[in-house]
């Protein structure tokens, strides 16, 4: 980097794109560090928003993280750096999710091109609690998105009829598991914002960002508000064949989350760009034994970490984020 430093509002700029990621409740489960004499982003998970009702092993926090961490790789090639990723690269520090090296581009190894591409999407890309039109997604659409899934090394699947429904209906069991279990709620009630909380928020979920109630249909779309009144927010009918895609690792474990995390963000983009209007569900997928029902009944195999709900639609809208400064330290 000696012929090009990389100075502290470079930086700044790279984590900012890197937190417009998504994470479970908008929680924002996450820590950067520059060291700036080795050019290096330290990227660590903030135990202090993990979700321990709904998320007690860190599956999903790790999964946000894992997001944030491609949008930093994306911000980093749109400003002509080459990135190195490690993943855990301390065992002996689990909250160290990644080390990234950031270094000038070189003719035999120039700043990834396909990455900056999907740089217009970091900002544009809202989850969308609204209804989608009954329009088919073009199979070249979809083999774009499994593309970019298993470029980060995860699968997406688009589920036929039979394997859609069974998603279908452990939606519906999460859901009538929250009602039975006084305590399910918890992490919802603790992360979503309303009234005048939601003008001020930094984080979580904003009541205008909770879509209409469902009036009808068969959308997976969770209900933030419970039997909270929200103003304005009135009901309509969504879709009754959603389009859903589930994304999948091999493995069960930290690295494969953080590879989820990447691979999830990586297909929401690439849908971004494409005109799609996504919104996101692992609600049905909190219990391990759930996770298994969800699985592809074909091959049996694979570890489902995410319910993705595709379609044609209204963007959603922004959703508050913490300044820079709150999770970015420089030394």
């Amino acid at each position: 980097m000696a012929s090009r430093p990389l100075d502290d509002r470079t930086v700044t700029t790279l984590v900012a794109e890197a937190t417009a990621a998504p994470s479970m409740h908008n929680a924002q489960p996450w820590r950067f560090r520059y060291r700036s004499a080795e050019h290096l982003v330290l990227l660590r998970a903030d135990p202090d928003r993990a979700m321990p009702h709904s998320d007690p092993d860190n599956r999903a926090l790790l999964i946000g993280c894992g997001a944030a961490l491609f949008n930093l790789r994306v911000a980093a090639a749109y400003a002509d750096l080459v990135a190195d990723v490690t993943l855990l690269p301390e065992p002996g520090d689990p909250l160290l999710l990644a080390a990234v090296q950031l270094s000038a581009p070189l003719p035999h190894r120039p700043a990834d091109t396909e990455l900056a591409r999907l740089h217009p999407a970091v900002r544009q890309r809202h989850t969308s609690r609204h209804p989608f039109a009954e329009k088919d997604i073009p199979e070249d659409v979809r083999a774009a998105l499994r593309d970019a899934a298993a470029r980060e090394g995860a699968v997406l699947l688009f589920p036929g009829a039979w394997h859609a429904e069974t998603v279908l209906d452990l939606v519906r069991d999460a859901e009538s598991r929250d009602v039975l279990d006084p305590g399910g709620n918890e992490d919802v009630l603790r992360w979503t914002r309303l009234g005048t909380e939601a003008d001020t928020a930094v984080d979580g979920i904003p009541d205008y960002a909770f879509g209409a109630r469902k009036q009808d249909g068969r959308a997976p779309v969770r209900d933030f508000a419970g039997r909270r009144a929200v103003a304005d927010r009135g009901t309509t009918a969504f879709e009754d064949v959603p389009h859903l895609a589930l994304l999948s690792t091999r493995g069960e474990g930290p690295a494969d989350w953080l590879r989820a995390g990447q691979a999830l963000e990586r297909v929401l983009l690439e849908a971004t760009l494409a005109g799609l209007a996504t919104s996101l569900t692992s609600h049905p997928l909190e219990e391990p034994e759930l996770r298994l029902l969800a699985r592809d009944p074909v091959s049996g195999t694979g570890q489902v970490h995410m319910v993705l709900r595709l379609g044609y639609g209204p963007p959603g809208p922004a959703t508050p984020r913490r300044s820079v400064k709150d999770v970015l330290e420089i030394t």
